[in-house]
């Protein structure tokens, strides 16, 4: 058996990485250069082991006067004592343990330039010029050290965030670009909403106490393994889980398709699609595994599929539904009459209102759009920060709530989060969200709590995505493709590795 246990990786806006430290620092101890001390070695290991072949062309290390900066100061000197030609570009430095840092760097030989002053021939800058609570354009000193950062032909690492980048709101403001980012405890909210100015980012521990637990938290495969249903030797396909899919109206039989891909590759042991005839005829010949049933889709619940509301074990209902009084009226009886777990997806999202209180079994699976028709109201809060918006949503539901995106954010009405950063752009096509909906019924039809079967989805359906990628790549990738790397995925979770220390996370 493999252990799954896996460590806490918050997910933290400025303000919380600020509160993260000082509790560090004043209830728990640690003296702040230790904390940095720790920092900076941990920046010179991921130079050494993501950017060993540029390091023979030399480092420049740009230090900005706060503790980010004493952070780059001890990389400086820590690669500087394992025979690495490096420079320091900086500005005065201002706080104390930034000082001591540059003081100890500087008597071991380390050479220092100015803002101004040319650099010497390098393969790799180390952006260390401003940290988490950094805010809007950088200036001054700083500004000139960023943008030759920017200018350099070098590769980019950035320590906590590429300068300019609001770790926040995810807002850039320029210039510079990361290669990769090494940032210390959790990763900061913009790394996820601006994954194209991070790279790659290393989540680097440092030393800090437990999170808070009402931090948002982000899911990794190890988290995602530790939770995945389990396939007993004795079990038949009736304890596999039993999936009903309603939706597919005329002319839209592949969104019911795709979810019951989902549902199967997810492992549920039985399937069935209640859809328009003319769906269930396509699904017949696409998806022989799943049983079927017809349907006019409203007003009115036909005995069928109330048969098959009693026969399911949970219920995902909206792929290729259709709109409109009828299909609305229809949806409310559904909703009115069953106790199953439901994954609430696509139309269904256009019918359904707030002030219906879907229910905390109920997952709804909106993308932005959707969530702004779901939630006008909440339209300004969405553009400055979409965490507070989905957990607001989720409060006014008394449902989960999985907002669709980079990343995708899920909230309880109990006010937990959690952030999936796993997926990639071959995503945005349709029939994505039908398999991730069909991916969600089926963990919840083995028992799972709504939060869990919808982060598990998430994870599952953006970690396939980036396994696909790999091979098909991400402009030609297509849902179906993505449902084949399913399996792929399960199968690499079954030798998952703890990462080396000090590594918590790579993204």
């Amino acid at each position: 058996m493999n252990d799954t246990v896996s460590t806490v990786v918050p997910v933290l806006d400025a303000r919380q990485a600020a509160a993260w430290d000082e509790r560090a620092r004043d209830e728990c101890g640690v003296p702040g250069r230790a904390l940095m001390e720790a920092a900076g070695r941990g920046v010179a290991w991921v130079a050494a082991r993501e950017f060993a072949g540029e390091l023979g062309a030399g480092v420049v290390v740009a230090a900005g006067p706060g503790n980010n900066g004493g952070d780059g100061w001890v990389a400086a000197r820590a690669l500087h004592q394992a025979g690495v030609r490096v420079t320091v570009a900086t500005t005065q430095s201002k706080s104390e343990d930034c000082k001591a840092n540059r003081n100890l760097a500087e008597v071991q030989g380390v050479p220092v330039l100015g803002p101004g002053e040319p650099w010497p021939a390098h393969g790799l800058a180390i952006d260390g010029l401003l940290g988490t609570g950094a805010t809007g354009e950088p200036r001054g000193d700083i500004g000139l050290l960023a943008n030759a950062i920017e200018q350099s032909p070098a590769c980019v690492l950035a320590i906590d965030g590429p300068t300019g980048l609001d770790l926040t709101t995810g807002e850039a403001f320029g210039p510079v670009r990361a290669d990769h980012t090494c940032t210390f405890g959790g990763a900061r909210r913009g790394h996820l909403l601006a994954r194209e100015w991070c790279g790659r980012v290393t989540v680097i521990d440092i030393g800090f106490p437990a999170p808070d637990p009402e931090w948002p938290r982000l899911m990794t495969d190890r988290d995602a393994a530790g939770i995945l249903p389990p396939i007993e030797p004795t079990m038949h396909k009736g304890e596999r889980g039993k999936v009903l899919i309603i939706g597919g109206d005329a002319g839209m039989a592949g969104a019911v398709i795709y979810a019951a891909r989902g549902a199967f590759a997810a492992g549920a042991g039985l399937v069935k699609i209640a859809a328009h005839p003319h769906s269930v005829a396509a699904a017949q010949a696409q998806v022989p595994d799943a049983l079927t049933a017809t349907t006019e889709l409203g007003p009115a619940v036909e005995e069928t599929v109330e048969a098959a509301l009693d026969w399911a074990d949970a219920l995902v209902i909206g792929p290729g539904l259709g709109r409109g009084t009828p299909r609305r009226e229809f949806l409310g009886r559904i909703l009115d009459q069953t106790r199953l777990p439901v994954v609430m997806d696509a139309d269904a999202l256009h019918l359904v209102r707030p002030e219906s209180r879907p229910g905390a079994g109920t997952v709804l699976t909106p993308h932005l759009g959707e969530f702004r028709s779901l939630f006008p109201e909440l339209e300004p809060r969405l553009k400055t920060d979409r965490f507070e918006a989905a957990a607001q949503g989720a409060r006014e539901l008394g449902a989960v709530l999985l907002l669709k995106g980079v990343p995708t954010i899920i909230a309880d009405p109990a006010g937990s989060i959690r952030v999936v950063a796993a997926g990639n752009p071959g995503l945005a096509t349709g029939g994505s969200g039908d398999i991730l909906a069909g991916l969600i019924g089926a963990f919840l039809a083995r028992g799972l709590p709504a939060p869990d079967g919808a982060t598990l989805g998430a994870q599952v359906l953006g970690r396939a995505a980036e396994l696909c990628a790999r091979e098909i790549s991400v402009r030609s990738m297509r849902p179906a493709d993505v449902v084949r790397y399913v399996s792929h995925l399960f199968r690499s979770w079954s030798g998952l590795q703890r990462p080396a220390a000090p590594v918590i996370a790579v993204l």
